[in-house]
């Protein structure tokens, strides 16, 4: 995979190089998956009944050693270790203390599109910045495409656009037209990716992120309680490693609390002492928890705060910005 930055204010061509690069483990390459082939992959690893799909968090409710997990078609779940992994509005996160994420004043929106026979890019990257504006275009294997457009609204004049005044996410048709708007200018190749888009195939989101002053002294856990993924450090989608970051959660997570949960409490014990052991079990989950909070936070705020400040580059309207950006655009796009 290769990267091709183009200005979309001189229409030329930046800067391009490979994405591959060489690590530890030998060559690392970059491939953009789509979120449904990855959930589907995860969950064939999982017993069957494991995931309850369409579940959504209302409230959380401490019951002894254990936490009860409201949802809201009535049902209640209780558990002895509650990850909150419920994405940017997350109910857990909120119950531990965090704030809701701020908005940053950029919107996007996101397709998929899928071709017949092969799209015809190869295996490139292509991204366009200039004029407030910043889209790409990557492939997802010969046949799929997935493509973002990010914007600040107030800075085009499009303040009636906005997916935060209008809630216009539930007008896909008007998304599409706006895009293919501010996209005349672009390739035929890039337009045919837009043009090709089915309408349940885009959406569009206010970009918000966790401050990251509240990742380093807030609760990423509390006894049995933790967040990851998005509820941990939502960020804005500048270097496209929040669902890595994801990954690299469980990861940690599932290393930090796997011994404690290895030893279950016997039936046979005494209720006094069955007590003492859910104490001590608590006690254990709660260290496994705090270790991987540790072992997080530094690494959440690193990318909230990359994210965050590379983005703001890649729309910056300035003219020295804009310079520095088209300048070290190829570094920028490839964080």
């Amino acid at each position: 995979m290769e990267i091709v930055v183009t200005s979309s204010t001189s229409g030329q061509p930046s800067s391009e190089r490979s994405l591959k690069a060489k690590g530890k483990h030998g060559e690392n390459e970059t491939r953009c998956v789509r979120r449904k082939s990855l959930l589907e992959a995860l969950e064939k690893e999982l017993p069957s009944g494991t995931i309850r799909f369409s579940s959504k968090v209302v409230s959380v409710e401490e019951s002894g050693y254990f936490k009860l997990v409201h949802l809201d078609d009535g049902s209640i779940i209780k558990t002895k270790v509650l990850i909150g992994c419920d994405g940017v509005n997350s109910v857990v996160a909120k119950w531990l203390g965090f704030k809701k994420p701020a908005f940053v004043g950029r919107s996007s929106i996101r397709g998929y599109s899928e071709f017949k026979d092969s799209h015809g890019f190869g295996p490139r990257f292509l991204q366009f910045f200039g004029k407030g504006i910043r889209s790409g275009f990557i492939p997802c294997d010969d046949k799929t495409v997935y493509w973002f457009f990010t914007w600040s609204p107030s800075s085009q004049g499009n303040e009636h656009f906005s997916c935060i005044l209008l809630d216009v996410e539930d007008d896909p048709a008007k998304m599409k037209q706006f895009v293919l708007r501010k996209c005349h200018e672009l390739p035929d190749q890039v337009k045919a990716v837009l043009d090709n888009t089915p309408l349940d195939g885009i959406i569009c989101s206010p970009l918000r992120y966790r401050h990251p002053w509240e990742v380093l002294w807030g609760n990423i856990s509390k006894g049995n309680v933790c967040v990851a993924g998005d509820a941990l450090h939502p960020m804005t989608p500048g270097l496209g490693q929040g669902g890595c970051a994801a990954l690299e959660d469980g990861i940690v997570l599932a290393r930090s609390i796997a011994e404690v949960l290895k030893k279950t409490p016997s039936e046979e014990i005494e209720e006094t002492a069955a007590g003492e052991l859910e104490k001590e079990e608590f006690k254990s989950i709660e260290m496994g928890l705090k270790k991987f909070a540790k072992e997080r936070r530094w690494r959440s705020f690193d990318l909230i705060t990359t994210a965050y400040v590379v983005g703001s580059i890649q729309q910056s309207e300035g003219k020295i910005m804009n310079l520095l950006r088209d300048i070290f655009s190829v570094y920028l796009a490839g964080c």
